[in-house]
């Protein structure tokens, strides 16, 4: 029987012994090195016996990584909320060691929002959520944040005043992770621009950013083309043709498990829906179809994890912005696009630095969660949202 719920099952111990390698093993391999300002770190060291939930971004796959060593530095052993996913695979066990549990996205799982409410109240709780939800794969430009997280951390706090106890201290942490090269990246980029142009047939072009745009174009075509979607009016603008081919393959992909959405969903939290069908249904009804290509659950799968890899892409991303880091995101997009991949290996070394903003003690606003809960959360999650996204902005100043 497959397991609904993954617990945490944290070995401090084990913990610890882990947090010792960690910082000799990122380096090689993960290519990456932690870097926390002073003050940030007294953020952190002021809390150390308080009830924290910690919210970073979510730009790439190895931020997990980048938060446990900084829980190394601290001297302390975290919570984490994870994929369903990824505590299924063979490091499941491993990952629950370290202090994460499960959580299925997209639905309403209750074994993980008891888990979540449960360890928020323990004294001395440090408790990682990413909600954003999902990479972003984007490295200095937050995406919607998801208010799950603060609605759950408010519900924890009025478990216990419905115990007949005072409202407790819990503190909402902004954590900005930004990530930059430390190398000469040319040979890096001359390679898989290369690549990329070699599998598609792309002719070289003079200039990196007119051959990433080349490849782009060449892509974003393709996937018209394999959805039936090729459209004759010249007229229309990347972001337009973007946008178009997401809202036809994710409606196409609802209609397959005979889900539907309203207006204001947000495109990622659809996906996990269906994907969630996918695990609990045989195969498509195959409706509404504008393809000739067999329309399978693989097929279907296939086409939720393309638009969550180019869920926050757009047209002038890297030309508003053209930093290194920026061009490597839309690149590494496109790789996983073009060969398959969904964690294709890093490209070079970076340091993940990371800044906190200013602690937000939600008892503080307990008062006026029980008053309006949906207008607090609300608040609360985009208070959080702009502070992550301005340490990002000076973080990018600092460089």
């Amino acid at each position: 029987m497959p397991i609904d719920f993954y617990p945490p099952r944290r070995n401090v111990p084990f913990v610890r012994l882990i947090q010792m390698l960690a910082p000799l093993v990122a380096p090689w391999g993960f290519q990456m090195d932690l870097e926390v300002e002073y003050e940030s770190l007294n953020q952190l060291i002021a809390l150390r016996n308080d009830r924290v939930l910690l919210m970073p971004n979510h730009p790439t796959f190895h931020d997990v990584i980048a938060i446990f060593l900084l829980s190394g530095r601290l001297g302390q052993s975290f919570y984490y909320l994870g994929a369903y996913e990824q505590l299924q695979s063979k490091l499941g066990r491993f990952f629950q060691a370290i202090g994460c549990y499960s959580v299925r996205r997209g639905l309403a799982d209750r074994p993980s929002i008891i888990q979540t409410m449960e360890l928020l109240a323990q004294p001395g709780c440090h408790l990682v959520i990413f909600p954003e939800g999902g990479c972003s794969f984007q490295n200095d430009i937050v995406t919607h944040f998801r208010t799950g997280a603060v609605q759950l951390a408010f519900q924890a706090i009025n478990r216990v005043v419905r115990q007949g106890n005072d409202p407790i201290d819990l503190y909402a942490v902004p954590v900005s992770i930004k990530y930059r090269y430390t190398q000469d990246m040319t040979v890096a980029v001359e390679k898989l621009l290369t690549q990329l142009e070699q599998k598609l047939k792309v002719p070289t072009r003079a200039g990196n950013y007119q051959r990433l745009r080349a490849i782009a174009e060449t892509v974003l075509t393709q996937l018209e083309q394999d959805y039936g979607m090729a459209s004759a009016d010249s007229t229309l603008s990347w972001n337009q043709r973007i946008k178009t081919l997401k809202a036809y393959v994710l409606q196409t992909c609802e209609q397959q498990y005979g889900l539907t959405s309203a207006a204001t969903d947000l495109d990622r939290e659809r996906v996990y829906r269906v994907l969630n069908a996918i695990q609990t249904e045989a195969e498509p009804l195959k409706v509404g179809l504008q393809t000739d290509r067999p329309w399978t659950a693989e097929f279907v799968e296939r086409s939720m994890r393309r638009v969550l890899n180019f869920d926050a892409m757009y047209d002038g991303y890297v030309a508003e912005n053209p930093t290194l880091e920026r061009f490597m995101d839309t690149l590494i997009r496109l790789e996983r696009e073009v060969f398959n991949i969904d964690q294709p290996a890093p490209k070079g070394h970076r340091v993940a630095t990371l800044k906190i903003g200013a602690p937000i003690n939600l008892k503080d606003s307990f008062t006026a969660f029980q008053t309006n809960k949906i207008a607090t959360v609300n608040e609360t999650m985009q208070t959080i949202q702009r502070a992550v996204q301005t340490n990002l902005d000076l973080l990018n100043q600092s460089r």
